[in-house]
């Protein structure tokens, strides 16, 4: 039994609302059970050097989470002068997913940022972080395409990220933060609506598992991903 009662392949709740901030180009604050994520997206008609007179864009994101997101209050990094290894590492995951959903040269030279600010954290704050962040970025490029500035499409499909992982000896679908906690086996896995896959990140955390469990992973994986899909496409339809 799992500590939320759901079924082994039963994703949270999940609620997807657009348009939550006044000024960025595209916003969302997305909800997976009780992890929550303000998504923005900022265009600017820059890139950075390293790209610069290719003729290509770019998509980068930033990560962070609130001081009180968490059951304790945790100091801001801004406090430290620099930022954690975790939030590093996380921010870059999110942005090269959600550049392995975009023609960077459809979009031309012009750099989109995804913020992804954690307001509350019950495991999956990457996942829910990526999802969302497609979702700010589509609203983004939907105006850009508007506005004449981008013709072609340069977004090629989807892009959402579902945990998995072996609690209690069997694989479960969206782990909350009991279930990540005790996890033995941890899994994040990143894919495109069209199928493919982005990246998938597995650890042991305290038992190994097997090749077989880990195509019993995927599939979880393949079916969250198919929902958080089908309501991305819905909150922007």
């Amino acid at each position: 039994m799992r500590p939320s009662g759901r079924d082994l392949s039963e994703m949270r709740a999940v609620s997807i609302e657009t348009g939550v901030t006044k000024h960025a180009e595209g916003s969302c604050l997305i909800r997976m059970g009780d992890t929550h994520v303000l998504c923005t997206a900022s265009l600017e008609e820059r890139v950075p050097p390293f790209i610069k007179g290719s003729g290509q864009g770019w998509v980068t994101a930033e990560y962070g989470m609130l001081p009180r997101s968490t059951s304790s209050r945790m100091r801001r990094e801004a406090q430290a002068g620099k930022q954690g290894g975790r939030t590093v590492e996380i921010q870059r995951l999110i942005g090269r997913a959600l550049r392995a959903g975009v023609d960077r040269n459809a979009l031309g030279e012009r750099q989109i940022t995804v913020d992804c600010d954690v307001i509350q954290a019950d495991g999956g704050t990457r996942c829910a972080s990526i999802t969302g962040g497609w979702v700010a970025l589509r609203l983004a490029v939907n105006k850009l395409m508007k506005a004449g500035d981008v013709i072609t499409d340069p977004l090629v499909s989807e892009v959402a990220a579902i945990s998995c992982g072996i609690y209690a000896g069997q694989p479960v679908l969206d782990l909350d933060y009991p279930e990540d906690s005790e996890a033995g086996t941890d899994g994040n896995f990143i894919l495109r609506g069209d199928g493919r896959l982005i990246e998938v990140q597995m650890s042991a955390e305290g038992s190994t598992f097997s090749r077989d469990e880990m195509g019993r992973l995927m599939d979880l994986a393949e079916k969250g991903v198919s929902e958080l899909v089908a309501a991305q496409r819905a909150a922007v339809a």
